[in-house]
């Protein structure tokens, strides 16, 4: 059955990648996990150039030279430095890309300038890629805490949409989500946050979590903290249908089988990752 077959595709590549980056993950040392993140960014730089209108030679230029700019970046000791101030401006342009493309729209994105669309989508991944590494950086439960929160906000969102959907949240760009689907998700993390403070207190975790900083700074702020990164894993969600509907695109590419591209993988963490950052550096 061709549903069956698209399950068995996804579970397979799903994990052959756990098995290649689960390693690079734990490993003591953020090298390795930096290398293979950093291919991976350079695949989304490739898949963002094709999808703003760029030939196949030119985008795989694109993703090659995202890759290579990376690279020297880390070389000359970008990954060591504190970006605070970055992070602030990305939560900034963040709120107000959000903003200004949803109410756009569609068709408003093909209006842009092709050259600002193509460049700002590739600083800003770029600048994701950097969120990550340093997020490794802080710590290995600091990062898991990060990408679970993305994770569990699409869970239940998909699940809480199914059951309780009624009113769509962005009918032009992405039909299948509801406002109850969001409201899931953001109730969901609530209760992963919960239950992650909870173990720390009782001293079996690391207490290094994005929770457990966050609740230093008490409860009330904690929860809107939360609320705010499950909202805009939902806009990289949302902004990423966007670009694709705009471009005429089901999916950003087949690189990854059963799942579709990178960018459909991580549109979600694009904005999430720095906003995390931010949180944790002021």
């Amino acid at each position: 059955m061709p549903g069956s077959d698209m399950l068995r595709q996804r579970i397979i590549t799903a994990l052959l990648l756990l098995a290649v980056l689960l390693p690079a993950l734990v490993y003591p040392h953020v090298a390795p996990f930096a290398v293979l993140s950093l291919l991976l960014i350079a695949a989304a730089g490739w898949e963002w150039a094709r999808l703003n209108g760029c030939g196949a030679g030119r985008a795989v230029l694109m993703g090659v030279g995202l890759g290579i700019a990376l690279l020297l970046f880390w070389w000359s000791g970008g990954l060591a430095r504190s970006w605070r101030l970055l992070w602030l401006v990305l939560a900034v342009a963040w709120v107000l890309l959000t903003v200004v493309m949803l109410a756009r729209g569609v068709a408003g994105w093909a209006v842009w300038p092709a050259f600002l669309r193509l460049w700002a989508g590739l600083l800003l991944i770029a600048c994701s890629w950097l969120a990550l590494v340093q997020a490794r950086q802080v710590g290995l439960e600091f990062l898991l805490s990060v990408l679970t929160l993305v994770w569990l906000a699409d869970i239940a969102a998909y699940f809480g949409g199914k059951a309780l959907g009624r009113r769509k949240l962005a009918p032009t760009v992405s039909p299948g989500k509801t406002w109850e689907g969001a409201i899931s998700g953001a109730v969901g993390v609530l209760l992963l946050a919960s239950v992650w403070v909870l173990v720390d207190v009782q001293g079996w975790g690391a207490t290094g979590s994005l929770y457990a900083r966050l609740w230093l700074f008490g409860p009330l702020f904690a929860v809107i903290c939360l609320a705010f990164l499950t909202a805009m894993s939902v806009v990289g969600d949302l902004l990423e249908s966007l670009v694709k509907r705009s471009a005429g695109a089901k999916d950003s590419s087949q690189l990854l089988p059963g799942h579709g591209g990178v960018l459909d993988r991580v549109d979600a963490l694009l904005p999430v990752l720095p906003l995390s950052m931010m949180f944790v550096t002021f």
